[in-house]
């Protein structure tokens, strides 16, 4: 992990008590250096001995060290400022927070050192505390490069005494060669669960909100949508959600294929099959046969494939009738493929190849007018710096292609949209594609990726139990839409066998059905490195043991159950989240506690580097947590004799609600719908 910039460490703090301290160090440094600044320029003026001048060294240094600690004094007052207004409006970051504290423990330490080493990181076992900040063996190579010999515990000992003061940490110890074992304090974190319960589930601080474009999905037109098309769409969707929950402005692009020869050949066999098209609408039922059907024309009749080309060039011309046609086809496709996203819950702007075809134009002039185009018989082509192999931005006949039509689009997204963040979510297979349109973008000045995030967000390839791609038993690609149907086929009877229609009512049991069924495609998704293939299994994918959707999906319905169970409605927690403390004596209290308040700190993760399974490991993490805290600690006591509720500890009722609260969000950011009875 890198540490804080100069002007972020300055401004960080464990809190505006730990700020405050920090202001008054420096404050009292500054003005002792001050007295000893007068004091010097006295005697130098005293003394005429120029053997006495030696001091202006001393006072040189002291001037500029002066100088150093009025300014972070100032950025200091400013972030303590900043830090009092912030109050209220986010969930703090506990472990962002003690990177901060321990950020300026070793600033203060080694303040010769330039980006020292900072590692913060949960504790594995319980025994080494809560939080580990793991820097001095890194600190003492660096010293030892630079011919400082320091043992790491003396390391770890000078960043123990220079933590500021602050309301997070309890106590810190040293552990083998200079781990510095880090233990919370429990008011603290009690403070913090009773926040989340008051004021809800709300981002860590982001900084600035930020434009971002999702370019997700992307089917082609006339094609329908099949197994390769779910992960870009699952994927794209949660991270969307994830941008507009910390708040950012997201467009949801749906860079469609709507554009092309092979449009020439389905507007041809159109007007052949239905030449009455421009007055009645045509009924295509099955585009995917219509498509097999032209395409058959196209390879095998010589006057066909004449007609086509002509229509492709009426279509560029913007031929009305052909513009008409055209339109046709694609909203037959449009409308599958809004049957899909309907039950998936996936929300899109169409913005296809189409709609940038006036500007494709204009990037070839700009890459001319650069000098970066070269002819290559007859196409004209685009080496950016450090790529292997060119991008062709026109044809030898004067059409325009992918490349051409991907550089428009993100000069769009950069100048038109102005977007801060651009992320394509496509197979791995496009890697060297967008690498090379990404580096001609930069080749030619449209952005600075320090400034504008580009990013291609990869994933692997969807495979079949037999580890090969997933097909049907014919060889087919898979259908969506059929595989859709076969999920909720598959819940229905999951469902049935644990005989859940005896006591749900026929919505009800509807509603768990297509929760279970999309939830469940979702979550195995998502719960996989995107980078990684995964084995599409219905039957791993509805188990509900071990971390999949069907587990996290019936643990939810639990956990909301037990005050319903108790009597106690949504009110009366309300009431007691503001008016009672949250113990956490006992060690699986405390473990709960801990591991809700990481949700901050998980976002903040995903934010940085867009892999969504985090987020999947994290909520299978808090509910095997809460079992451990329910199986421990008694939420509702009752007669063992009449079953009535004798006792209710309101304290764990809250810790249950503050973990329910956490999972209905995570849930929210996957696109997965829990229902409150399954």
């Amino acid at each position: 992990m890198e540490a804080a910039p100069e002007g972020a460490l300055c401004g960080a703090s464990g809190g505006p008590g730990a700020m405050a301290s920090l202001v008054e160090q420096y404050g009292a440094r500054m003005q002792e250096q001050e007295k000893e600044i007068k004091c010097l320029i006295a005697e130098i003026e005293s003394l005429k001995n120029p053997a006495t001048l030696d001091y202006s060294l001393g006072l040189g240094e002291m001037l500029e060290e002066n100088t150093k600690l009025k300014y972070r004094l100032n950025v200091l007052k400013r972030s303590l400022q900043e830090e009092e207004n912030k109050t209220g409006t986010s969930m703090i970051n506990v472990n962002q927070r003690l990177q901060n504290i321990f950020s300026v423990a070793i600033r203060v330490a080694y303040p010769h050192l330039d980006n020292p080493p900072l590692a913060v990181t949960p504790s594995q076992h319980s025994k080494f505390g809560d939080y580990q900040c793991n820097s001095a063996m890194a600190i003492s190579q660096l010293l030892k490069a630079k011919g400082e010999k320091i043992n790491p515990i003396e390391i770890a000992k000078q960043i123990i005494n220079n933590i500021p003061k602050n309301d997070i940490i309890e106590k810190v110890e040293i552990a083998g060669p200079g781990f510095v074992n880090v233990h919370l304090k429990r008011e603290f974190v009690s403070k913090l669960l009773t926040d989340l319960l008051v004021n809800g589930v709300r981002p860590p601080p982001v900084g600035p909100k930020k434009k971002v474009v999702v370019d997700f999905s992307s089917p082609n037109i006339a094609k329908e949508m099949h197994v390769g098309h779910l992960r870009s769409t699952i994927i794209g969707d949660s991270m969307c959600r994830l941008f507009e929950f910390v708040g950012y402005d997201v467009s949801r692009i749906n860079h469609v294929g709507d554009w092309g020869t092979q449009f020439g050949m389905l507007i041809a066999h159109l007007q052949d099959k239905f030449p009455d098209y421009l007055n009645v609408s045509p009924p295509i039922g099955d585009l995917q046969a219509f498509y097999k059907e032209s395409k058959k024309r196209f390879d095998e009749d010589e006057a066909f494939k004449k007609k086509a080309y002509e229509c492709v060039v009426s279509l560029q011309s913007h031929n009305p009738e052909i513009i008409k046609a055209w339109n046709m086809i694609c909203d037959v496709s449009r409308k599958e493929f809004q049957k899909i996203y309907d039950a998936l819950d996936i929300k899109l702007i169409e913005r296809g190849e189409s709609y940038y075809q006036s500007m494709m134009n204009d990037v070839v002039k700009l890459f001319e007018e650069e000098g970066f185009v070269e002819l290559d018989e007859g196409r004209k082509i685009v080496f950016p710096h450090g790529c292997s192999l060119p991008l062709t931005i026109e044809k030898s006949d004067g059409g325009y292609t992918y490349d051409t039509s991907d550089l428009a689009a993100l000069r769009h997204r950069i100048f038109d949209e102005k977007a801060d963040m651009i992320i394509y979510v496509v197979d791995n297979g496009q890697s060297v594609h967008f690498q090379t349109v990404f580096a001609a973008a930069q080749m030619i000045g449209w952005y600075d990726p320090k400034k504008i995030r580009v990013e291609h967000t990869g994933f692997g390839v969807v495979l079949g139990e037999d580890k090969k791609k997933f097909k049907t038993r014919s060889g087919e690609t898979v259908r969506l839409a059929d595989l859709l149907e076969e999920g909720l086929k598959r819940s229905m009877d999951k469902l049935l066998t644990k005989e859940r229609e005896k006591v749900l009512t026929p919505d009800e049991l509807n509603a768990a059905k297509e929760a279970v069924a999309y939830g469940c495609i979702k979550y195995a998704d998502l719960s996989h490195n995107r980078t990684n293939d995964y084995i599409f299994s219905f039957d791993k994918m509805l188990d509900d043991r071990g971390n999949t959707a069907a587990y996290l999906l019936y643990a939810f319905t639990r956990i909301r159950s037990i005050s319903r169970l108790a009597n106690i409605d949504d009110s009366t927690l309300q009431k007691a989240a503001a008016e009672t403390a949250i113990l956490l004596s006992h060690e699986k209290e405390w473990k709960l506690g801990k591991c809700i308040l990481r949700f901050p700190e998980i976002i903040n993760k995903i934010l940085d580097d867009l892999y969504l399974h985090t987020l999947c490991d994290y909520l299978f993490e808090l509910a095997t947590t809460f079992t451990e805290f329910y199986d421990n600690c008694y939420c509702v006591e009752k007669d063992r004799q009449t079953g009535e509720v004798v006792k209710v500890n309101m304290w764990r009722m809250l810790l249950c609600d503050a973990t329910a609260a956490v999972m209905a969000k995570s849930f929210s950011i996957l696109g997965l719908k829990p229902v409150q009875r399954m």
